[in-house]
């Protein structure tokens, strides 16, 4: 746990009360703080409780009379809708931050690697955290990523912290000093919460905005958005970094082809890393490249530890094979373009699919549809997907997890993959990606 000595004695409202929500309540109440905490389940306001943490209706209290309002991410402060207390906060004239804004004020003196984007940012993030611990650098990663950032470790000043930010995140972080930090790409979504695709934009661009005198901006530059915010900022005098999978880069860091280049030089063969498949992983690669340099490594020790990551749980996480048929855990990918990232690594897939419908459905993965041998459909999902699908795919409408595990393995043959790569959200089965994941590698290891 960290604390903040900056807010002993301060009157703090905390809203929302999940994972992040839960850990800033303990860690400010360590810190000394008075704390008002809200959650509008009642399931979580009970949680809270037994956690001995102070319960108290944000909407009927005045909220002048606090110094400040930690805001979970995952609640809508502007749009589709603002939540009435996010609208009763700004008429009070009260802060709104999130818990890692929180983080920058409680360790100014530690160096903050930070990574967002539409997709890759949790392979990033542990990859690069794997990369300096095996250089002997002391780091904790989080943030959007799996710990709390008031839960990671407290570390010494020289330690790092490695932060996964979404664009939720950073709309509600103002203060923040990063050393270095990296957009990795952008696609549409999340574009409710934003207000559209300039605003998704905007809330990433933030990032750049944290930076401290002279640290580096890397930027995915094969899409249009990543080559106008690089433009951008280096018209601004900023330090860019760009970085590529689909040319070689004389200025910047690139992997046509797998081969990692620092400013057109060959630095190690990416394809030699089982756990880095493809050229969305090669592009993640290229990224921690970028911020480890920036961050004093030296190429071969950085190549060295590239080579010995074990890769990410529930992300073309191998889990088992059987009977020749090899399942993967892709649980992580909640869209199509995360999706498209697993589809290209494997030719026989027998693909279970659904959820929680997000953004633009699956139309956009059509040119790849030739390598589905079968499509299993669950949750909410399955009536759209299914019409996507028709006439294009062989599909089973399954319902749940456990019935398009039994199904597919029913159906798959030796040589051939089972792909759950979900291109929806969890929560209309699931507590989350993890959950969903889990319970598939369960029920695989229950067949083997």
């Amino acid at each position: 746990m960290i604390t903040v000595a900056q807010l002993k004695g301060k009157r703090v409202a905390v809203m929302g009360l999940g994972r992040s929500g839960i850990a800033t309540a303990k860690a400010l109440l360590a810190s000394g703080a008075g704390v008002m905490a809200w959650d509008d389940n009642e399931g979580a306001r009970r949680a809270a409780a037994e956690e001995a943490i102070p319960i108290a209706d944000l909407a009927g209290l005045d909220l002048s009379r606090a110094d400040l309002l930690v805001w979970s991410p995952g609640i809508p402060h502007t749009f589709p809708k603002p939540h009435p207390i996010a609208e009763k906060a700004r008429a009070a004239g009260l802060r709104m931050v999130c818990d890692v804004e929180l983080l920058g004020w409680a360790k100014p003196d530690n160096r903050v690697l930070a990574i967002t984007g539409t997709n890759g940012k949790s392979t990033t993030t542990t990859l690069l955290a794997h990369v300096l611990a095996a250089n002997a650098v002391a780091v904790a990663a989080g943030g959007n990523l799996g710990t709390a950032a008031l839960d990671l470790p407290d570390l010494p000043g020289d330690g790092r912290y490695v932060l996964e930010l979404s664009s939720y995140q950073l709309e509600l972080i103002d203060s923040l000093q990063v050393s270095a930090g990296a957009l990795l790409n952008v696609s549409p979504d999340h574009l409710g919460r934003h207000g559209g695709m300039d605003g998704y934009i905007a809330a990433k661009r933030r990032l750049f905005d944290l930076l401290v005198p002279g640290g580096a901006a890397v930027i995915g530059t094969d899409d249009g958005p990543g080559r106008a915010m690089s433009a951008q900022l280096m018209a601004m005098g900023l330090r860019v970094v760009p970085i590529s999978v689909r040319k070689v880069l004389d200025n910047g860091v690139s992997a046509p082809e797998g081969i990692l280049r620092d400013n057109g030089r060959p630095v190690c063969d990416l394809r030699d890393i089982p756990t880095l498949p493809g050229s969305h992983n090669w592009q993640n690669a290229c990224a921690v490249y970028a911020l480890a340099r920036a961050d004093g490594l030296a190429p071969k020790a950085i190549a060295a530890a590239l080579a010995s990551y074990p890769g990410l749980a529930h992300r073309q996480e191998r889990v088992a094979e059987i009977g020749g048929v090899v399942w993967i855990n892709d649980s992580k990918a909640t869209n199509a373009d995360a999706v498209e990232k697993a589809l290209v690594c494997y030719d026989a897939i027998h693909w279970i699919i659904g959820g929680q419908a997000k953004e633009g459905g699956i139309a956009s993965l059509e040119r790849h549809f030739p390598r589905i041998r079968h499509a299993y459909l669950i949750g909410e999902a399955a009536d759209a997907f299914a019409r996507t699908l028709e006439g294009k795919v062989d599909f089973t409408r399954c319902g749940d997890l456990a019935s398009a595990v039994a199904a597919a393995h029913a159906r798959a043959s030796a040589g051939e993959v089972v792909l759950l790569s979900p291109a929806c959200a969890s929560w209309d089965q699931f507590k989350s990606f993890e959950h969903r994941g889990q319970t598939f590698r369960e029920l695989v290891e229950a067949l083997a």
